[in-house]
């Protein structure tokens, strides 16, 4: 007779071929299909997969996808700066600016008055605002410890923040292209109007090669605004007791390849290899992200901070967008 599979049984088969799934996965998206004329994914792709394992697979390696997830996505926006001129990135930084400088501010006063207008806890809603208007989980993360967020305040506004980010993926790219827009004002809207790195340059990726270096230059050039936030959160919320303030470092890096690319002279077969390496470590960046997104962080989150935040991506993309068409 054969044996019967228990309840306790099933679960930890199921957790077995979670491991080499995810391994799996992991491999196909690294190999170069592309360089044998073989389609490959793309990062919306990668990061629809990512999705579809975590509502099927629990996650077999959180620890090392948590990591994985932040420091590939520094080294493959440090490659791509490889691939940028710097005197470029300065003109198209410099367009951005004074946008990116209105922006910030208004998303999160909007954000604290209707979050209090909703009678959301007042630190979800600051680190809701702060991803929605600087660059996603990072802006959380580094904000976070400054405000002394607990658990369940961090863990809400990083699921509501992803839940919009994976979606931004999929729907910018199309919208650039119905709309006609040129490679300029695409890589400018994607910049300021999605919330993390990750999903800017995918998206700027997916609708062209020159619209993700605009989208990378000046979402990284947004991202320094962590500094600053975390001194005014600091205080606003006065506690003596201040938090380490987390840099983004890799942005500094990301300058260098730039300076690097621009005055060294780099074989141009080297510098395409390492933004072709850049590029493939996004995809698997994506995956990660998407494998992270659990039905219980769709749970936890809850409707009130999900509507704070949809209302304010509303408000920054629909704005930036019309800026973006009126003077570009």
């Amino acid at each position: 007779m054969s044996k019967r599979v228990t309840t306790n049984e099933a679960p930890s088969a199921l957790a077995k071929a979670a491991k080499w799934v995810y391994v799996a996965i992991v491999l196909l998206l690294l190999f170069p299909f592309d360089k044998f004329d073989l389609p490959a994914a793309s990062a919306p792709i990668a990061l629809f997969v990512g999705l579809v394992f975590a509502f099927i697979f629990p996650m077999p390696f959180p620890k090392f996808n948590k990591k994985g997830s932040k420091y590939l996505l520094q080294a493959s926006v440090v490659g791509l700066g490889f691939g940028m001129s710097i005197t470029e990135a300065l003109k198209s930084g410099g367009q951005g600016m004074m946008f990116t400088i209105v922006s910030v501010i208004s998303v999160m006063v909007l954000g604290v008055l209707i979050g209090y207008w909703f009678h959301l806890n007042r630190k979800t809603s600051y680190l809701i605002s702060a991803g929605t208007a600087i660059c996603g989980g990072s802006a959380i993360a580094a904000v976070g410890p400054v405000l002394r967020a607990d658990d369940e305040e961090m863990a809400v506004s990083l699921g509501v923040i992803f839940i919009l980010n994976a979606i931004a993926l999929f729907i910018f790219p199309p919208m650039g292209h119905y709309f006609g827009m040129t490679d300029e004002q695409f890589g400018t809207w994607a910049a300021i109007a999605i919330h993390d790195t990750s999903s800017v340059v995918g998206a700027g990726d997916a609708f062209s090669p020159e619209a993700c270096k605009i989208a990378t230059v000046i979402k990284c050039t947004r991202a320094l605004w962590i500094i600053p936030l975390a001194f005014v959160t600091m205080f606003i919320f006065r506690d003596k007791n201040s938090a380490k303030i987390s840099i983004p470092w890799f942005i500094i890096l990301f300058v260098v390849a730039m300076l690097v690319n621009t005055y060294l002279n780099l074989p141009a077969w080297l510098t395409e290899e390492l933004v072709y390496i850049a590029k493939k470590l996004l995809v698997v960046t994506l995956f990660f992200i998407g494998a992270s997104l659990s039905l219980a962080t769709v749970k936890r989150v809850g409707l009130r901070p999900l509507l704070l935040a949809i209302l304010l991506w509303i408000i920054i993309g629909v704005s930036s967008f019309f800026v973006v068409e009126l003077t570009m």
